[in-house]
């Protein structure tokens, strides 16, 4: 069962279970497989969720319920990146019997912002950095028209097409590496409105994932945030569980190194044991 990325599953059941699930057990065989309890799976998974502290379900109530084809379906706000994930990952460790999981989370906007908003700083922040110079890029609001702000300049080709919808940002097109895919990722995550980032970003030539390419990221994301001294901070991925480590000057440094470490595209879970010097 897969935790990685944003899904869509066909065929959702129209039964929820908001804060306290009410619902009929409706056992269903799936193909080769023997008969699931669905209000069983959805009250297992509720359970653990409300158990977890870091995610808070009576101010951000998350609705669970599973799909026709036999997947997990969670639907919400989250308080953060960090509060998403982890959703994800404790109901998918709550319901191994299902076939996968569809995340149709949404991270609660910092500021309030327009999709055009949104569609200007996640481009004002793609031109502006260095790593995306030879790289095109088009951006387009919901069903308006494409506008291409750059051509690409290197070869192989390289192009990133932006499409905002009510928050919710897909990135599509291809990019020279997986550094350039997650750098991508986190630079659109960290534009305040986003509620969700789809990162659909091919890599060309491809390169094989790994914990070693994780690492690299979460690095070059302490680097390019202004907030933290990426040289105070070690970092070790395994699994792609992320751990931080060493000291840094205060705790809204501790906390935004660890959220650049959430922002990360395939990062599962942040161990933080940063200490703070006063």
């Amino acid at each position: 069962m897969s935790s990685d990325g944003s899904e869509t599953a066909a065929n959702v059941k129209t039964q929820t279970f908001e804060l306290r699930p009410r619902a009929r057990a409706h056992p269903r065989a799936l193909p080769g497989e023997a008969a699931i309890d669905e209000m069983d799976i959805c009250n297992r998974v509720y359970a653990v969720l409300e158990r977890d502290r870091r995610i808070n379900l009576h101010r951000h109530p998350i609705s669970v319920s599973v799909g026709a084809d036999g997947i997990l379906i969670l639907e919400g706000e989250a308080e953060s990146v960090a509060a998403k994930k982890l959703a994800l990952r404790i109901a998918c460790a709550a319901a191994p019997e299902l076939a996968g999981a569809a995340d149709r989370l949404r991270v609660a906007r910092a500021e309030p912002m327009s999709d055009g908003e949104i569609r200007d700083r996640v481009r004002d922040s793609l031109i502006g950095e260095s790593s995306f110079a030879d790289c095109g890029l088009r951006v387009r609001c919901d069903r308006s028209a494409t506008v291409t702000v750059a051509e690409p300049a290197g070869y192989p080709p390289a192009n990133i097409e932006v499409v905002v919808d009510d928050g919710v940002v897909t990135l599509s097109g291809r990019v020279p590496s997986l550094s350039h895919k997650r750098l991508a990722g986190v630079l659109t995550w960290w534009v305040p409105g986003t509620r969700d980032v789809i990162n659909d970003l091919e890599v060309w030539p491809p390169e094989e994932d790994n914990d070693d390419e994780i690492t690299s990221a979460v690095i070059l994301a302490l680097e390019k945030d202004p907030l933290v001294d990426a040289d105070q901070v070690h970092v070790l991925t395994r699994d792609r569980v992320v751990a931080l480590s060493g000291i840094v000057a205060g705790a809204k440094q501790k906390e935004a190194a660890e959220d650049d470490a959430w922002c990360v595209f395939g990062v599962d879970q942040v161990m933080n044991r940063l200490a703070v010097l006063h």
